[in-house]
Protein backbone atom coordinates (compact mmCIF):
# COMPACT_ATOMS: atom_id res chain seq x y z
CA UNK A 1 0.00 0.00 0.00
CA UNK A 2 3.21 2.53 0.65
CA UNK A 3 4.13 1.54 -2.27
CA UNK A 4 1.16 2.27 -4.41
CA UNK A 5 0.55 5.82 -2.62
CA UNK A 6 4.70 6.46 -3.21
CA UNK A 7 3.79 5.62 -6.72
CA UNK A 8 1.04 8.00 -7.09
CA UNK A 9 2.30 11.02 -5.87
CA UNK A 10 5.61 10.98 -7.80
CA UNK A 11 6.77 12.98 -10.78
CA UNK A 12 5.48 13.12 -14.69
CA UNK A 13 9.06 12.22 -15.22
CA UNK A 14 9.29 8.99 -12.62
CA UNK A 15 5.70 7.76 -13.91
CA UNK A 16 7.41 8.30 -17.19
CA UNK A 17 10.27 5.84 -16.58
CA UNK A 18 7.92 3.31 -14.94
CA UNK A 19 6.03 3.17 -18.09
CA UNK A 20 9.22 2.70 -19.97
CA UNK A 21 9.94 -0.29 -17.22
CA UNK A 22 6.73 -1.90 -18.00
CA UNK A 23 6.68 -1.20 -21.90
CA UNK A 24 10.03 -3.52 -22.03
CA UNK A 25 9.10 -5.78 -19.66
CA UNK A 26 5.87 -6.83 -22.19
CA UNK A 27 8.33 -6.70 -24.83
CA UNK A 28 10.13 -9.05 -23.25
CA UNK A 29 7.18 -11.40 -22.36
CA UNK A 30 5.73 -11.46 -26.12
CA UNK A 31 9.29 -12.62 -27.05
CA UNK A 32 9.70 -15.12 -24.71
CA UNK A 33 5.84 -15.87 -25.37
CA UNK A 34 6.68 -15.94 -29.06
CA UNK A 35 9.25 -18.95 -28.42
CA UNK A 36 6.69 -20.55 -26.20
CA UNK A 37 4.29 -20.68 -29.21
CA UNK A 38 7.09 -21.33 -31.65
CA UNK A 39 7.99 -24.79 -29.72
CA UNK A 40 4.55 -26.43 -29.30
CA UNK A 41 3.90 -25.54 -33.01
CA UNK A 42 7.45 -27.24 -34.23
CA UNK A 43 8.30 -30.37 -31.78
CA UNK A 44 10.11 -31.95 -34.26
CA UNK A 45 12.59 -29.01 -34.09
CA UNK A 46 13.72 -28.24 -30.35
CA UNK A 47 16.78 -26.85 -31.25
CA UNK A 48 15.31 -24.08 -33.29
CA UNK A 49 13.35 -23.78 -30.38
CA UNK A 50 16.14 -23.44 -27.78
CA UNK A 51 17.94 -20.90 -29.79
CA UNK A 52 14.92 -18.49 -30.17
CA UNK A 53 14.51 -18.90 -26.10
CA UNK A 54 18.21 -18.26 -25.73
CA UNK A 55 18.19 -15.11 -27.94
CA UNK A 56 15.43 -13.70 -25.80
CA UNK A 57 18.06 -13.27 -22.61
CA UNK A 58 19.71 -10.56 -23.94
CA UNK A 59 16.45 -8.67 -23.97
CA UNK A 60 15.24 -9.78 -20.83
CA UNK A 61 19.24 -8.44 -19.49
CA UNK A 62 18.53 -5.25 -20.68
CA UNK A 63 14.82 -4.56 -19.37
CA UNK A 64 16.29 -6.07 -15.61
CA UNK A 65 19.18 -3.21 -16.10
CA UNK A 66 16.78 -0.65 -16.81
CA UNK A 67 14.51 -1.38 -13.69
CA UNK A 68 17.18 -1.19 -11.45
CA UNK A 69 18.47 2.16 -12.98
CA UNK A 70 15.58 3.33 -12.82
CA UNK A 71 14.83 2.29 -8.85
CA UNK A 72 17.66 4.21 -8.30
CA UNK A 73 16.69 7.52 -9.80
CA UNK A 74 13.51 6.94 -7.97
CA UNK A 75 12.94 10.27 -5.58
CA UNK A 76 10.18 9.40 -3.92
CA UNK A 77 12.67 5.84 -2.13
CA UNK A 78 15.70 7.76 -1.32
CA UNK A 79 16.50 7.60 2.59
CA UNK A 80 15.71 11.32 4.19
CA UNK A 81 16.41 12.61 7.84
CA UNK A 82 13.11 11.44 10.33
CA UNK A 83 12.31 8.58 8.15
CA UNK A 84 14.07 6.07 10.24
CA UNK A 85 11.72 7.82 13.00
CA UNK A 86 8.24 6.68 12.18
CA UNK A 87 9.80 3.01 10.45
CA UNK A 88 11.02 4.31 7.36
CA UNK A 89 14.89 2.86 7.11
CA UNK A 90 17.05 2.06 4.23
CA UNK A 91 15.65 -1.62 4.37
CA UNK A 92 12.01 -0.82 4.14
CA UNK A 93 12.90 1.83 1.82
CA UNK A 94 14.63 -0.21 -0.30
CA UNK A 95 11.69 -2.90 0.08
CA UNK A 96 9.30 -0.12 -1.22
CA UNK A 97 11.81 0.32 -4.32
CA UNK A 98 11.87 -3.62 -5.23
CA UNK A 99 7.48 -3.74 -4.43
CA UNK A 100 7.59 -0.92 -7.11
CA UNK A 101 9.66 -2.18 -9.35
CA UNK A 102 7.58 -5.62 -9.39
CA UNK A 103 4.32 -3.71 -9.84
CA UNK A 104 5.99 -1.87 -13.30
CA UNK A 105 6.89 -5.07 -14.63
CA UNK A 106 3.79 -7.32 -13.72
CA UNK A 107 1.87 -4.41 -15.67
CA UNK A 108 4.00 -4.51 -18.73
CA UNK A 109 4.32 -8.56 -18.61
CA UNK A 110 0.22 -8.49 -18.89
CA UNK A 111 -0.22 -6.26 -21.44
CA UNK A 112 2.19 -8.18 -23.14
CA UNK A 113 0.37 -11.42 -22.53
CA UNK A 114 -2.78 -9.72 -23.93
CA UNK A 115 -1.05 -7.99 -26.96
CA UNK A 116 0.42 -11.68 -27.48
CA UNK A 117 -3.62 -13.37 -27.29
CA UNK A 118 -4.86 -10.49 -29.51
CA UNK A 119 -2.64 -11.01 -32.56
CA UNK A 120 -2.13 -14.61 -32.00
CA UNK A 121 -6.19 -14.51 -32.55
CA UNK A 122 -6.66 -16.02 -29.54
CA UNK A 123 -9.06 -13.15 -27.57
CA UNK A 124 -11.34 -10.90 -29.94
CA UNK A 125 -12.49 -7.75 -29.55
CA UNK A 126 -9.88 -5.90 -30.82
CA UNK A 127 -8.98 -4.55 -34.45
CA UNK A 128 -5.86 -6.30 -35.09
CA UNK A 129 -6.76 -9.59 -33.80
CA UNK A 130 -5.00 -12.44 -35.39
CA UNK A 131 -3.30 -10.14 -37.65
CA UNK A 132 -0.21 -12.30 -36.85
CA UNK A 133 -1.20 -15.45 -36.22
CA UNK A 134 1.29 -17.43 -38.53
CA UNK A 135 4.19 -15.63 -37.13
CA UNK A 136 3.00 -16.55 -33.57
CA UNK A 137 2.44 -19.73 -34.55
CA UNK A 138 -1.22 -19.73 -33.61
CA UNK A 139 -3.34 -23.25 -32.94
CA UNK A 140 -2.16 -25.27 -30.36
CA UNK A 141 -3.30 -23.41 -26.94
CA UNK A 142 -0.64 -22.35 -24.30
CA UNK A 143 -0.30 -24.51 -21.23
CA UNK A 144 -1.00 -22.51 -18.32
CA UNK A 145 2.27 -23.62 -16.01
CA UNK A 146 4.38 -22.63 -18.50
CA UNK A 147 2.71 -19.19 -19.78
CA UNK A 148 2.80 -18.39 -15.92
CA UNK A 149 6.43 -19.07 -15.75
CA UNK A 150 8.00 -17.11 -18.55
CA UNK A 151 5.45 -14.12 -17.52
CA UNK A 152 7.02 -14.37 -14.03
CA UNK A 153 10.92 -14.18 -15.22
CA UNK A 154 11.33 -10.36 -15.25
CA UNK A 155 9.23 -9.05 -12.63
CA UNK A 156 11.00 -11.62 -10.22
CA UNK A 157 14.51 -11.41 -11.88
CA UNK A 158 13.84 -7.84 -11.55
CA UNK A 159 12.94 -7.35 -7.96
CA UNK A 160 16.16 -9.17 -6.82
CA UNK A 161 18.17 -7.33 -9.14
CA UNK A 162 16.88 -4.22 -7.25
CA UNK A 163 17.05 -5.50 -4.00
CA UNK A 164 20.54 -6.59 -4.75
CA UNK A 165 21.73 -2.78 -5.93
CA UNK A 166 19.64 -1.01 -3.54
CA UNK A 167 20.68 -3.09 -0.33
CA UNK A 168 21.73 -0.64 2.77
CA UNK A 169 25.39 -1.55 3.06
CA UNK A 170 26.43 0.92 5.13
CA UNK A 171 24.53 -0.07 8.14
CA UNK A 172 26.89 -2.88 9.52
CA UNK A 173 30.02 -0.28 8.82
CA UNK A 174 28.92 2.62 11.02
CA UNK A 175 27.88 0.19 13.44
CA UNK A 176 31.61 -1.02 13.56
CA UNK A 177 33.53 2.34 13.22
CA UNK A 178 31.17 3.61 16.08
CA UNK A 179 32.32 0.56 18.25
CA UNK A 180 36.12 1.60 16.91
CA UNK A 181 35.50 5.23 17.53
CA UNK A 182 34.66 4.68 21.24
CA UNK A 183 36.71 1.56 22.44
CA UNK A 184 38.42 3.34 26.02
CA UNK A 185 35.10 5.03 26.77
CA UNK A 186 33.52 1.59 27.76
CA UNK A 187 36.28 0.34 29.46
CA UNK A 188 37.09 3.36 31.44
CA UNK A 189 40.43 4.04 30.40
CA UNK A 190 42.59 7.20 30.76
CA UNK A 191 43.54 9.30 27.30
CA UNK A 192 46.86 8.27 26.00
CA UNK A 193 47.88 11.95 24.82
CA UNK A 194 47.21 13.35 28.39
CA UNK A 195 49.64 15.04 30.56
CA UNK A 196 51.24 13.88 33.82
CA UNK A 197 49.24 16.30 35.51
CA UNK A 198 45.66 14.54 34.23
CA UNK A 199 44.85 17.51 32.45
CA UNK A 200 43.22 17.22 28.84
CA UNK A 201 45.87 18.36 26.24
CA UNK A 202 44.56 21.08 23.97
CA UNK A 203 42.41 19.90 21.11
CA UNK A 204 43.99 20.00 17.43
CA UNK A 205 42.39 22.62 14.84
CA UNK A 206 40.13 21.21 12.42
CA UNK A 207 41.52 20.34 9.09
CA UNK A 208 39.36 22.40 6.50
CA UNK A 209 38.09 20.91 3.43
CA UNK A 210 39.46 21.69 0.01
CA UNK A 211 37.83 23.04 -2.93
CA UNK A 212 38.46 20.13 -4.57
CA UNK A 213 36.55 18.00 -1.76
CA UNK A 214 33.75 20.14 -1.68
CA UNK A 215 33.37 19.06 -5.88
CA UNK A 216 33.78 15.88 -4.78
CA UNK A 217 31.19 16.04 -2.32
CA UNK A 218 33.01 14.84 0.44
CA UNK A 219 33.64 18.20 2.32
CA UNK A 220 29.63 18.00 3.98
CA UNK A 221 31.18 14.13 5.36
CA UNK A 222 35.02 15.44 6.29
CA UNK A 223 33.63 18.27 8.08
CA UNK A 224 30.58 16.61 9.59
CA UNK A 225 33.27 14.21 11.43
CA UNK A 226 35.85 17.05 12.40
CA UNK A 227 33.24 18.74 14.23
CA UNK A 228 32.10 15.73 15.99
CA UNK A 229 35.78 15.16 16.63
CA UNK A 230 36.61 19.03 17.77
CA UNK A 231 33.05 19.02 19.99
CA UNK A 232 34.40 16.13 21.90
CA UNK A 233 38.14 16.86 22.48
CA UNK A 234 36.48 20.66 23.76
CA UNK A 235 34.69 18.82 25.85
CA UNK A 236 36.95 17.71 29.36
CA UNK A 237 35.03 15.08 30.69
CA UNK A 238 34.28 13.65 27.08
CA UNK A 239 36.44 10.52 26.18
CA UNK A 240 38.74 10.98 22.98
CA UNK A 241 37.87 9.18 20.09
CA UNK A 242 40.48 6.53 19.25
CA UNK A 243 42.13 6.83 15.79
CA UNK A 244 40.24 5.23 12.62
CA UNK A 245 42.70 2.78 10.76
CA UNK A 246 40.85 2.73 7.99
CA UNK A 247 40.38 5.63 5.84
CA UNK A 248 37.55 5.56 2.98
CA UNK A 249 39.40 6.11 -0.48
CA UNK A 250 38.27 9.44 -2.14
CA UNK A 251 35.30 9.67 -4.20
CA UNK A 252 37.64 10.54 -6.99
CA UNK A 253 39.57 7.32 -7.03
CA UNK A 254 39.94 5.44 -10.56
CA UNK A 255 37.60 2.41 -10.71
CA UNK A 256 39.35 -0.86 -10.59
CA UNK A 257 37.76 -2.66 -13.39
CA UNK A 258 39.98 -1.16 -15.96
CA UNK A 259 42.82 -3.46 -16.47
CA UNK A 260 40.43 -6.41 -16.08
CA UNK A 261 38.48 -4.66 -18.67
CA UNK A 262 41.19 -4.34 -21.14
CA UNK A 263 42.67 -8.20 -20.57
CA UNK A 264 38.84 -9.40 -21.12
CA UNK A 265 38.13 -7.23 -24.12
CA UNK A 266 41.81 -7.94 -25.74
CA UNK A 267 40.88 -12.23 -25.18
CA UNK A 268 36.90 -12.06 -26.45
CA UNK A 269 38.66 -10.00 -30.13
CA UNK A 270 41.19 -13.01 -30.27
CA UNK A 271 38.70 -15.40 -29.85
CA UNK A 272 36.29 -13.67 -32.58
CA UNK A 273 39.07 -13.25 -35.22
CA UNK A 274 39.99 -17.01 -34.44
CA UNK A 275 36.59 -17.92 -34.85
CA UNK A 276 35.90 -15.93 -38.21
CA UNK A 277 39.19 -17.31 -39.42
CA UNK A 278 36.86 -18.76 -42.67
CA UNK A 279 34.21 -16.19 -42.72
CA UNK A 280 30.90 -16.67 -41.36
CA UNK A 281 27.70 -16.64 -43.11
CA UNK A 282 25.07 -15.93 -40.44
CA UNK A 283 21.33 -16.36 -40.93
CA UNK A 284 18.45 -14.04 -40.67
CA UNK A 285 17.71 -15.85 -37.34
CA UNK A 286 20.65 -15.80 -35.82
CA UNK A 287 20.40 -19.58 -35.08
CA UNK A 288 23.74 -20.71 -36.86
CA UNK A 289 25.95 -18.31 -35.42
CA UNK A 290 29.05 -20.81 -34.04
CA UNK A 291 30.18 -20.74 -30.60
CA UNK A 292 32.87 -19.11 -30.70
CA UNK A 293 32.00 -15.95 -32.15
CA UNK A 294 29.45 -15.84 -30.11
CA UNK A 295 31.58 -16.28 -27.13
CA UNK A 296 34.06 -13.29 -28.51
CA UNK A 297 31.58 -11.26 -28.87
CA UNK A 298 30.23 -12.07 -25.60
CA UNK A 299 33.72 -11.44 -23.87
CA UNK A 300 34.17 -8.16 -25.93
CA UNK A 301 31.01 -6.51 -24.38
CA UNK A 302 31.76 -7.52 -20.84
CA UNK A 303 34.81 -5.92 -21.59
CA UNK A 304 33.91 -2.49 -22.79
CA UNK A 305 31.14 -2.59 -19.52
CA UNK A 306 34.09 -3.38 -17.03
CA UNK A 307 36.88 -0.80 -18.65
CA UNK A 308 34.02 2.12 -19.04
CA UNK A 309 34.16 3.89 -15.52
CA UNK A 310 37.67 3.53 -15.92
CA UNK A 311 38.13 5.32 -19.47
CA UNK A 312 35.56 7.56 -17.92
CA UNK A 313 37.94 8.50 -14.85
CA UNK A 314 40.64 9.09 -17.21
CA UNK A 315 38.77 11.30 -19.42
CA UNK A 316 38.54 13.32 -16.54
CA UNK A 317 41.70 13.50 -15.16
CA UNK A 318 43.22 14.41 -18.93
CA UNK A 319 40.28 17.69 -19.02
CA UNK A 320 42.34 18.20 -15.94
CA UNK A 321 45.79 18.36 -17.48
CA UNK A 322 48.10 21.18 -18.33
CA UNK A 323 47.00 24.15 -16.36
CA UNK A 324 42.66 24.29 -17.12
CA UNK A 325 40.45 26.79 -16.43
CA UNK A 326 37.17 26.54 -14.33
CA UNK A 327 35.16 24.74 -17.08
CA UNK A 328 37.74 22.02 -17.35
CA UNK A 329 38.45 21.75 -13.93
CA UNK A 330 34.52 21.17 -13.04
CA UNK A 331 34.01 18.58 -15.97
CA UNK A 332 36.86 17.29 -15.06
CA UNK A 333 35.98 16.38 -11.44
CA UNK A 334 32.22 15.71 -11.80
CA UNK A 335 33.33 12.96 -14.66
CA UNK A 336 36.02 11.23 -12.13
CA UNK A 337 33.68 11.78 -8.98
CA UNK A 338 31.01 10.01 -11.12
CA UNK A 339 32.44 7.90 -13.43
CA UNK A 340 30.97 4.70 -11.90
CA UNK A 341 28.05 5.66 -12.13
CA UNK A 342 27.98 7.31 -15.34
CA UNK A 343 31.32 5.15 -17.02
CA UNK A 344 29.14 1.66 -16.70
CA UNK A 345 26.06 2.63 -18.73
CA UNK A 346 28.22 3.96 -21.45
CA UNK A 347 30.26 1.08 -21.50
CA UNK A 348 27.38 -1.16 -22.04
CA UNK A 349 25.74 1.28 -25.01
CA UNK A 350 29.13 1.32 -26.29
CA UNK A 351 28.98 -2.85 -26.29
CA UNK A 352 25.16 -2.32 -27.93
CA UNK A 353 26.30 -0.33 -30.62
CA UNK A 354 29.75 -2.48 -31.37
CA UNK A 355 26.95 -5.37 -32.17
CA UNK A 356 24.82 -3.49 -34.03
CA UNK A 357 27.14 -1.86 -36.14
CA UNK A 358 29.03 -5.28 -37.05
CA UNK A 359 25.81 -7.48 -37.80
CA UNK A 360 23.82 -4.33 -40.19
CA UNK A 361 27.08 -2.84 -41.13
CA UNK A 362 29.39 -6.23 -41.58
CA UNK A 363 27.30 -8.65 -41.57
CA UNK A 364 23.80 -7.49 -43.67
CA UNK A 365 21.91 -8.25 -40.96
CA UNK A 366 19.53 -5.02 -41.24
CA UNK A 367 15.38 -4.66 -39.51
CA UNK A 368 13.93 -6.08 -42.49
CA UNK A 369 16.18 -9.08 -42.66
CA UNK A 370 15.82 -10.18 -39.11
CA UNK A 371 11.70 -10.03 -39.26
CA UNK A 372 9.88 -8.49 -36.86
CA UNK A 373 10.55 -10.50 -34.02
CA UNK A 374 14.13 -10.18 -34.27
CA UNK A 375 13.62 -6.27 -34.53
CA UNK A 376 11.75 -6.41 -31.66
CA UNK A 377 14.17 -7.91 -29.64
CA UNK A 378 17.11 -5.16 -31.35
CA UNK A 379 14.65 -2.18 -30.28
CA UNK A 380 13.89 -3.50 -27.14
CA UNK A 381 18.09 -3.97 -26.19
CA UNK A 382 18.97 -0.46 -27.61
CA UNK A 383 16.11 1.29 -26.17
CA UNK A 384 16.69 -0.57 -22.82
CA UNK A 385 20.50 0.66 -23.11
CA UNK A 386 19.90 4.43 -24.03
CA UNK A 387 17.55 4.82 -21.65
CA UNK A 388 19.82 2.95 -18.72
CA UNK A 389 22.30 6.01 -19.53
CA UNK A 390 19.68 8.36 -19.31
CA UNK A 391 18.51 7.03 -16.29
CA UNK A 392 22.34 7.14 -14.50
CA UNK A 393 22.78 10.83 -16.24
CA UNK A 394 19.40 12.19 -14.37
CA UNK A 395 21.06 10.35 -11.10
CA UNK A 396 24.20 12.13 -11.34
CA UNK A 397 21.90 15.36 -11.90
CA UNK A 398 19.76 14.48 -8.90
CA UNK A 399 23.26 13.79 -6.38
CA UNK A 400 24.72 16.86 -7.85
CA UNK A 401 21.91 19.73 -7.58
CA UNK A 402 23.04 21.18 -3.97
CA UNK A 403 26.87 21.21 -5.40
CA UNK A 404 25.13 23.38 -8.75
CA UNK A 405 22.99 25.55 -6.97
CA UNK A 406 25.45 26.47 -4.47
CA UNK A 407 27.78 27.22 -7.48
CA UNK A 408 24.76 29.64 -8.77
CA UNK A 409 24.78 31.62 -5.36
CA UNK A 410 28.26 32.33 -5.30
CA UNK A 411 28.03 33.77 -8.60
CA UNK A 412 28.88 31.07 -11.32
CA UNK A 413 27.49 32.08 -14.80
CA UNK A 414 24.97 29.46 -15.29
CA UNK A 415 26.61 29.69 -18.99
CA UNK A 416 29.42 28.23 -17.20
CA UNK A 417 27.75 25.13 -16.12
CA UNK A 418 26.10 24.53 -19.40
CA UNK A 419 29.54 24.66 -21.00
CA UNK A 420 30.86 22.08 -18.43
CA UNK A 421 27.83 19.74 -19.78
CA UNK A 422 28.70 20.09 -23.22
CA UNK A 423 32.55 19.39 -22.55
CA UNK A 424 31.46 16.45 -20.64
CA UNK A 425 29.65 14.83 -23.14
CA UNK A 426 31.72 16.17 -26.19
CA UNK A 427 34.84 14.28 -24.21
CA UNK A 428 32.46 11.16 -23.52
CA UNK A 429 31.45 11.17 -27.00
CA UNK A 430 35.43 11.46 -28.36
CA UNK A 431 36.85 8.95 -26.35
CA UNK A 432 33.73 6.39 -26.71
CA UNK A 433 32.74 7.00 -30.57
CA UNK A 434 35.94 5.45 -32.20
CA UNK A 435 36.47 3.04 -29.56
CA UNK A 436 32.76 1.37 -30.72
CA UNK A 437 33.46 1.44 -34.12
CA UNK A 438 37.16 -0.13 -33.70
CA UNK A 439 35.19 -2.72 -31.64
CA UNK A 440 33.24 -3.76 -34.07
CA UNK A 441 35.02 -4.15 -36.97
CA UNK A 442 37.50 -5.88 -35.08
CA UNK A 443 34.88 -8.18 -33.41
CA UNK A 444 33.71 -8.60 -37.05
CA UNK A 445 37.33 -9.24 -38.60
CA UNK A 446 37.97 -11.84 -41.07
CA UNK A 447 41.82 -12.50 -41.00
CA UNK A 448 43.26 -12.66 -45.06
CA UNK A 449 40.61 -10.62 -45.93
Amino acid sequence: MLALRLGRRSGSAVQLRRLMVAAASGGTAFLLLSSLAHALAHPEAPGDASVRLAWCAAPLAATVYLAVAVARTDPGTRPRPGLSAIGLGPGRLMAVSVVTTALSCLLGSALGLLFFLHLRGDLTGMPFDGGAAALLSAGPPLPLPATLTLLALVPLIASVATASALRPREAGGLRASARRRMPDARRGKPRADSSSSGSPAAPEPAASPSPASVLDGEAAATGGVTAVAVAADQDEDAPVPAPVADVPAPLTAAPDGLPWGVAILVAGLGVSTYANRTGVALSPDLATVPGGLLAGWALAALGLALIGPGLTHLCGRLLQAVRPGAVRLLAGRVLMAEASRVGRPLGVVAAVAALAYALILRYGLGGAVLGPLGALGAVLVTGCTAATLAAAAIEVRQIRADTMLALLRVGAPAGTLRACAALRAGVLLAVFGPLTVAVAELASLTPGS
